[in-house]
């Protein structure tokens, strides 16, 4: 036996490394973008009020997740609750069906109202839901970011109150996403045509 080297630990850190290695490979299957180290602390949306942040949002452009494969997707947000709000997301699959989930956000720490957590079933966690700019009338920039050990999981969403945004608020909010690490190269646009989502309107 080497002079000074704890077995069983290393061992452990064996165990350890493998099982991190195995969901990396999970979550990069996934198409999710996985990154080593801890998830970076961007800020957010001074005074945030979720009072004008309610009702309907449309999807710009995402990296892309497992669960949200479709086109045209929306999110609509309504007070549910003192303190609580209700989350509709709905999106138009390649079948041509549409798939809509039911969720609720709450505020974690009132002295940052912009940074909320999102759940959708009550045998899941709930995810991070960060507001990092919005003017509430046209753009909201969206970051969602956890840890797994030695790396983390990171999205991001562009939302506009209509089916279309500028492209120069486009590129002023990837400059946000770029000034603390996301490859803003590996965000995909969502399809708002009006004709292809007609579905979603009817």
């Amino acid at each position: 036996m080497l002079p000074g080297l704890d077995w069983s630990y290393t061992g452990e850190l064996a165990a350890t490394q493998v099982i991190s290695l195995t969901l990396l490979s999970v979550l990069t299957a996934s198409a999710q973008v996985v990154n080593f180290g801890k998830c970076p602390k961007p800020d957010v949306q001074a005074n945030f009020d979720a009072s004008r942040y309610l009702g309907k949002w449309y999807g710009i452009q995402k990296i892309p997740t497992t669960f949200q494969k479709g086109q045209c997707s929306t999110a609509t947000y309504s007070l549910k609750s003192p303190g609580v709000i209700g989350v509709l997301n709905s999106q138009l699959l390649d079948d041509g069906t549409i798939s809509s989930t039911v969720g609720s956000a709450k505020v974690k720490n009132p002295a940052e109202p912009a940074k909320l957590e999102v759940s959708f079933s009550v045998s899941s966690p709930p995810g991070p839901y960060w507001v990092l700019s919005t003017d509430y009338e046209g753009h909201s920039l969206v970051y969602s970011c956890t840890d797994f050990g030695e790396f983390y999981k990171e999205m991001t969403w562009i939302l506009s109150r209509e089916p279309t945004l500028s492209e120069q608020t486009i590129e002023e909010l990837h400059g946000i996403l770029s000034s603390f690490g996301v490859s803003v190269d590996k965000m995909v646009p969502t399809n708002q045509d009006p004709d292809y989502c007609s579905p979603m309107y009817e």
